[in-house]
């Protein structure tokens, strides 16, 4: 069983930045796709951004692309989602995800999920 623990929400103001982190118990690290997604109130957990087990892939949602990116550090085991130009559309609840396979992380098919950061972008 994978375990994952996302840190770095909080406040932000529209136009700031953020870096979340999830932090990724166990060796599945490395063989595993990892992701994030978000929801807000009242809507449907939407796919954000995933990164390949080796990190040489990277796939987005169009809404965050050229904002937002997904990188990995393996010999921390967390990945990480930077995220620039926030705006106030951007609250959520931040939710990190890890798949044995990269496309099915894309297509929301998830082996385990994090409890979730909650980010919010003031206007």
């Amino acid at each position: 069983q994978v375990q994952l623990v996302e840190s770095g929400g909080g406040l932000v103001q529209a136009g700031g930045s953020l870096r979340l982190s999830c932090v990724v118990s166990g060796r599945t690290f490395s063989t595993h796709a990892m992701g994030w997604f978000r929801q807000a109130p009242g809507k449907e957990r939407d796919f954000l951004a995933a990164i390949s087990w080796s990190g040489g892939d990277t796939a987005y949602q169009d809404s965050v692309k050229g904002r937002f990116t997904i990188s990995r550090d393996k010999a921390k085991n967390t990945v990480y989602l930077q995220m620039n130009s926030l705006k106030p559309e951007d609250t959520a609840v931040y939710y990190c995800a890890a798949s044995i396979i990269f496309k099915l992380l894309i297509e929301g098919t998830i082996g385990s999920w994090g409890q979730g950061t909650q980010v919010t972008v003031s206007s």
